[in-house]
C-alpha cells in the first residue's frame, strides 16, 4: 500500500509540470538594465595566424536572450563583433563578420546553434531571424551576410543604400528621424548614425541599455568620413544617450590597448593586451568635442580609449597627444599605424 501511494503520489507530482514542450513568453523589463557580464576575455590571437586553434568564432552569452559573437582575428584582423538578440517572437542578428567563407569563418553555423538551443528552451520549433548592418557598405561588418542568402525563415538587411533605408523604414526621414524593429516584448530603435559611413546606423536595445554603435563610437581608430554628418550624428547620438539608460556602448571591433592612448599597429593577429570592448556612455561626449575641434583640419588626435581621426587614413602618423593624458611616448611598435 506504501509503495502504491508513494508511486500516485510521484504521477501527480509529474502531472502538474508544465510540458518542457510549452512555448514560454518572456517578458523583457526596460526599468533597468538586463542581468548580464562579460565574464571572460577575448581570445587574442596567435603570431603565427596559421598555427592558431582558437574556436573561429568566440561566443559569450551575456544572458539568456544575448549573445556576444567575435570572428577570430587570424581569421581576419579586424576580428569583429556580432551581436544576436532574441525577443519572444524574432531574434536579430547585428552585424556579420569580415569573412564571406562559412569553412574558414562558420557564423552562420553558430547562429543556427544558438537558435536551435534557445528555441529548445524556450519550446519553440524554429524562430525567424532578421539581419542588420551598423554599415552595409563596411566590408569587416557585412562579408558574413552572404552566408545567409539561402537560409530559411529569414530576412537580410540589402547591402545598398537606398535598399537599407528601404529595409529600416527610414526612407523619407534618414537621418533625423528613428526606427524600430521589434522583436516581440523586446524592441531595438535604429538610429541613423552616418559620418564613418553614409549608411552608418547605431542599434539601442533598451533590455540591456546598449547601444551597438558599430565602428562610429569604439575603442579603436574612429574615422571621420564626413565631419558635418559625424558632428551631427555625434550630437543626436549624445542627446539620445542624455534622455535614455545607456550602461555600454558596444563597438564593432578593438584596436586599442590597455595602455591609455595606445594602439595596436594594423594587421596584428596576436593582441594579448587589448582594450575592453565596451565603453562607457561618456564617450559620446568626448568624441563629440575632439570632431568639433577638428573640424576643418586634416588631423588625427589620441584620446584614452580611442584615437579621433579627420580627413586622414588609418596609417597617418600626423596627430596630437593632449597634455591631459601626458608627454610620454607610446610604448616601441605602438601608435597610429
Amino acid at each position: 500500500m506504501k509503495l502504491k501511494s508513494l508511486l500516485l503520489s510521484t504521477t501527480l507530482s509529474c502531472a502538474s509540470l508544465p510540458s518542457v514542450h510549452a512555448e514560454v513568453t518572456a517578458t523583457y523589463p526596460t526599468d533597468k538594465p538586463a542581468a548580464g557580464s562579460i565574464r571572460f576575455r577575448w581570445n587574442y590571437g596567435s603570431v603565427a595566424a596559421a598555427l592558431n586553434r582558437d574556436p573561429r568564432v568566440q561566443v559569450q552569452a551575456y544572458n539568456a536572450d544575448t549573445f556576444l559573437m567575435r570572428e577570430n582575428m587570424c581569421i581576419n584582423f579586424e576580428a569583429p563583433f556580432m551581436y544576436l538578440l532574441l525577443g519572444n517572437d524574432r531574434a536579430l542578428l547585428i552585424d556579420t563578420g569580415a569573412t564571406s567563407n562559412a569553412k574558414y569563418f562558420p557564423l552562420r553555423a553558430t547562429v543556427d546553434a544558438l537558435l536551435k538551443r534557445w528555441c529548445t528552451t524556450r519550446g519553440k520549433t524554429d524562430v525567424p531571424l532578421t539581419i542588420v548592418l551598423t554599415s552595409p557598405e563596411d566590408e569587416s561588418e557585412n562579408d558574413g551576410w552572404r552566408q545567409f542568402q539561402d537560409r530559411p525563415n529569414t530576412t537580410l538587411e540589402p547591402l545598398s543604400f537606398d535598399g537599407a533605408k528601404t529595409f529600416l523604414g527610414l526612407t523619407s526621414s534618414w537621418p533625423n528621424e528613428n526606427g524600430k524593429i521589434d522583436l516581440g516584448g523586446r524592441v531595438v530603435t535604429v538610429i541613423p548614425t552616418p559620418g564613418s559611413h553614409k549608411d552608418g546606423v547605431t542599434f539601442y536595445d533598451p533590455y540591456t541599455q546598449f547601444l551597438f554603435t558599430g565602428d562610429f563610437i569604439y575603442s579603436g581608430r574612429i574615422l571621420i568620413g564626413n565631419e558635418k554628418e559625424f558632428i551631427a550624428s555625434a550630437t543626436k547620438l549624445k542627446a539620445f544617450v542624455d534622455s535614455h539608460p545607456v550602461k555600454w556602448l558596444l563597438g564593432s571591433q578593438i584596436e586599442m590597448t590597455n595602455q591609455p592612448g595606445v594602439d595596436y599597429a594594423r594587421r596584428i593577429t596576436y593582441r594579448p593586451n587589448e582594450h575592453v570592448l565596451q565603453l562607457e556612455p561618456g564617450a559620446i561626449a568626448e568624441v563629440l568635442e575632439w570632431a568639433t575641434k577638428l573640424a576643418g583640419k586634416s588631423e588625427a588626435v589620441i584620446r584614452k580609449d580611442f584615437y579621433v581621426m579627420n580627413g586622414v587614413g588609418p596609417g597617418t602618423r600626423t596627430f596630437t597627444r593632449p597634455e591631459d593624458l601626458g608627454t610620454d611616448k607610446p610604448l616601441a611598435g605602438a601608435g597610429l599605424r
